[in-house]
């Protein structure tokens, strides 16, 4: 394909088939279709074949497919690039000659013609091939203007070098930026024959490099993947292909070297980096029971991985998929254009034709009517209505990607910029959605908050309560690789707490009772929130320290929803807990409406009340109790860190797990559909302009072709404006207010 009047053509053929439909992407080359049972795959690519296109299923939306796929884009690139530095060598010449009189030599209009017949009929013959194939099938589209228009002025030249006394020897010709009726010897157009073709070639060749470098995430998504890994079986390591790797199966990631799929770490302790495939920027510390992400940079230790997930399961490959997915997408307004594009090259054909005769009528020379004809072929090929919004689509969702937000498609796009108001869900979201220990106030002149929080997760050892685990994983994140001392006479205390002896003496941790210091007494107070709960550490019998255990707000929360708040749009908490943990949340965050004790049910219902007042309402969340919410929301968000039903409910996935990045997500929204305004701005008046001057003869054909390819470069240059988008700083220094007590995130 190779405009918009390819695209509607394609679309209008599987059209009508029965129960399809279709929508096919000039920039990716790709078409997404439903059909019913009844129509199978090749059916549709016999459809698409009878249009005069081809077709074929794609691969699997994997990472290792993806890359072999742009091998061979690279080879088709390499072959457009060395068909374009054959004609530059041969056309040059003729546009020199031709363009400068004072280099016209005895016969150099022979010397043109030996030059630009390979040009007319080899450089071009990509547009006659497709233009005659179209002609098979009772279609027109750029390349049936663009062959017309070589054929059109290359005939007529060799009319006039043959029969019109152009082939003198001693013949000259002016140029001028305007053609011009002459009396006497025709003229010869050969510049016309190879400067339509010249800058065409270039303009495609320039363009898909352009296009090619809009879908730079997904390359940088394939390279991720790795060829080999080093399974480790009975004690000893063999390689093997990645492909081979079963789920279940340990491998072994070195320092520096990428885990081959998504696993858990069995042994060793290590920092990842995930940046290229979560836009996290810090790298994350990983121990044994860690969840491992395929494709991420071990930038530590040794670690032993078992596989859990392997091919089009893995995080890598369904991020792949899901921007691929999205790129395949059309927005509203570029529906528009292809329609307009349908009709714009017949249209443009008749206005051709009517030019000639117009002129032919007017006792107009002929030559100077076949250039108007020309002009007009030229000049109005709709390539940049076929490529001003899928270009921006492709930069949009692969920057989204490289930022940790994947977008499903067009529509979420465009839900996004006309966002107002988003329902999010506390746990999970705004939250971390397990228990830790937010704060920790010691009695000074005490043991000290580190012996005391170590001696506290020694006891706790031995429990299964969230509030045990919650202190453990503290004391092991504050002091990582220090061993917890072992606990002797462990006690259970049903409803109050744990006890037990380490290194000699007596420790409790429990619920708070009888009298406590000054300070521990003044933190319980003040902690009444009821969204975190107080426990209190006792060695020997003397109160050390109050810890207040719950599930904590994630860091970017304040951030994110503060954001939410410049750019217009209305935080609303609905959550499934308790009013106070709720009521605690809302007022950390400044979010004014609340919803507690909130099911399913009644979070659908609240969303479909929003939208009935008017409101563009995203939701977010990320769990099962969120998805009918997502579903019936304008806008479904999930958080990355969720559960597979929610993900699957969801328009955007925030891939990290930070809320933060919804509010990247809006910006970039913004900004891409204001990038499409301007290029279907671009693309329409373009040739409202163009067009009027070619009709009455004001504008040269070789000049036209240059304008054409013009058009598309810009058009594909401020798409690509978008993958350089940055995420604005505003917003992100300010920081959530200081808590009484010291915070521990």
């Amino acid at each position: 394909m190779t405009c918009g009047a390819c695209v509607q053509r394609v679309e209008k053929k599987l059209g009508r088939l029965e129960g399809v439909t279709a929508a096919v992407n000039l920039a990716t080359g790709r078409a997404r279709v439903r059909h019913p049972s009844g129509v199978g795959p090749e059916e549709l690519i016999a459809t698409v074949e009878r249009a005069g296109y081809t077709a074929a299923l794609p691969a699997p939306p994997t990472p290792r497919t993806r890359a072999d796929g742009d091998s061979e884009e690279a080879r088709a690139l390499r072959r457009e690039r060395d068909r374009l530095v054959v004609t530059v060598l041969l056309a040059l010449p003729v546009l020199l000659l031709s363009m400068i009189p004072a280099w016209q030599f005895r016969d150099w209009q022979w010397l043109c013609f030996v030059l630009a017949a390979p040009v007319a009929v080899w450089g071009a013959r990509p547009f006659h091939v497709r233009a005659a194939r179209g002609l098979r099938h009772a279609a027109a589209t750029m390349d049936t203007l663009v062959s017309l228009g070589v054929l059109a002025s290359f005939a007529w030249s060799c009319y006039a070098l043959f029969l019109g006394g152009a082939g003198d020897p001693g013949m000259r010709m002016p140029f001028s930026l305007v053609p011009s009726a002459t009396d006497g010897t025709a003229p010869v157009y050969l510049e016309v024959a190879v400067g339509v073709p010249l800058f065409v070639l270039l303009g495609r060749y320039l363009e898909a490099r352009a296009r090619r470098g809009t879908g730079a995430a997904l390359r940088a998504l394939a390279t991720l993947a790795v060829k080999e890994v080093s399974v480790r079986e009975g004690g000893r390591e063999r390689l093997v292909p990645a492909e081979e790797l079963r789920v279940g199966q340990v491998f072994v990631v070195r320092p520096g070297e990428r885990p081959a799929t998504d696993g858990v770490v069995v042994e060793g302790n290590s920092a990842l980096d995930l940046s290229l495939i979560t836009g996290e920027s810090e790298p994350v510390e990983v121990g044994p029971d860690a969840p491992v992400t395929g494709g991420a940079v071990n930038v530590g230790g040794l670690l032993l991985v078992r596989a859990t997930a392997v091919g089009a399961d893995t995080r890598l490959a369904r991020i792949t998929a899901l921007v691929t997915e999205a790129q395949a997408g059309k927005a509203r307004a570029q529906r528009l254009a292809d329609k307009v594009a349908g009709i714009f090259v017949p249209v443009v054909l008749v206005l051709a034709v009517t030019v000639l005769g117009f002129w032919l009528g007017a006792g107009a020379e002929p030559q100077a009517a076949l250039t108007s004809c020309v002009a007009v072929l030229v000049v109005a090929c709709p390539c940049a209505l076929g490529l001003a919004t899928p270009t921006a689509l492709m930069a949009a969702t692969g920057r989204g990607a490289q930022l940790g937000v994947l977008v499903s498609g067009p529509r979420a796009l465009e839900s996004l910029r006309h966002l107002d108001a988003v329902v999010l869900d506390k746990t999970g979201t705004l939250t971390s959605g397990h228990m830790s220990v937010a704060a920790v106030t010691e009695v000074p002149g005490g043991l000290g908050e580190e012996t005391v929080v170590r001696l506290a997760a020694a006891v706790e050892q031995g429990s299964e309560h969230p509030l045990g685990r919650a202190v453990v994983a503290y004391a092991r994140r504050t002091a990582p690789g220090r061993e917890l001392p072992a606990v002797q006479g462990f006690e259970a205390l049903p409803g109050q707490g744990v006890r037990g002896r380490v290194e000699g003496r007596t420790v409790e941790v429990r619920s708070p009772d009888g009298t406590l210091p000054d300070v521990l007494a003044e933190a319980l107070t003040a902690g009444t929130d009821g969204a975190r709960t107080p426990v209190v550490v006792r060695v020997d019998g003397r109160a050390e320290a109050l810890l207040r255990v719950g599930d904590v707000l994630r860091p970017g929360s304040y951030r994110a929803v503060e954001r939410l708040r410049q750019l217009g749009v209305r935080p609303v908490l609905a959550t499934g807990d308790r009013e106070e943990p709720a009521r605690a949340v809302a007022g950390e965050l400044r979010v004014e409406e609340v919803h507690a004790r909130c099911s399913p049910e009644d979070k659908a219902v609240l969303v479909r009340e929003l939208r009935e007042r008017g409101h563009r309402v995203a939701v977010v969340g990320d769990g099962v109790n969120d998805a009918a919410a997502l579903a019936g929301a304008d806008l479904g968000i999930a958080m990355g860190t969720g559960t597979d039903v929610a993900i699957g409910a969801a328009d955007v996935t925030l891939v990290r797990g930070d809320i933060e990045a919804l509010a990247d997500a809006v910006r970039l929204a913004r900004a891409t559909l204001g990038t499409v305004r301007a290029n279907l701005l671009w693309a329409f008046g373009y040739n409202l302009v163009t067009v009027p001057p070619a009709m009455v003869g004001l504008l040269n054909p070789m000049f036209a072709a240059a304008a054409m390819s013009v058009s598309s470069l810009l058009v594909v240059g401020n798409s690509l404006r978008l993958r350089a988008w940055q995420p604005s700083p505003a917003g992100r220094r300010r920081t959530a207010p200081a808590s009484r007590t010291r915070a521990a995130m």
